[in-house]
């Protein structure tokens, strides 16, 4: 059984016990639900959402919350005297998928 969810503003196709990078969530208890489900499958039977299944739910346990590596943006222009490198490292939260209800 698979479902694919929308979180972070990307689509994600998660089953059960899978680990999904997403952007930053904020719980304080330490479990998120993502009600942004656009299909659910089991087996054959598949149930699609226009844009999303009726009573479709995600559950998941946060494991951790940290930052991606550093990606380097280099600007550049030739014969101009100018060069600037800047970086960002992006949040993320790292969560294990516990349930799907369709």
């Amino acid at each position: 059984m698979y479902a694919v969810i929308v979180a972070g503003g990307k689509q994600q196709r998660v089953a059960v016990d899978d680990v999904i990078r997403v952007e930053k969530i904020e719980s304080a208890d330490g479990h998120v639900e993502f009600d942004k489900v656009l299909a659910v499958a089991d087996g054959a039977n598949v149930k699609l959402g226009a844009p999303y299944v009726d009573g479709g739910k995600v559950t998941a346990e946060i494991l951790k919350q940290g930052r991606a590596d550093k990606v380097t943006i280099t600007k550049f222009r030739r014969r101009k005297h100018f060069q600037k490198v800047t970086g960002h490292r992006q949040w993320f939260t790292e969560v294990k998928i516990t349930g799907i209800n369709a």
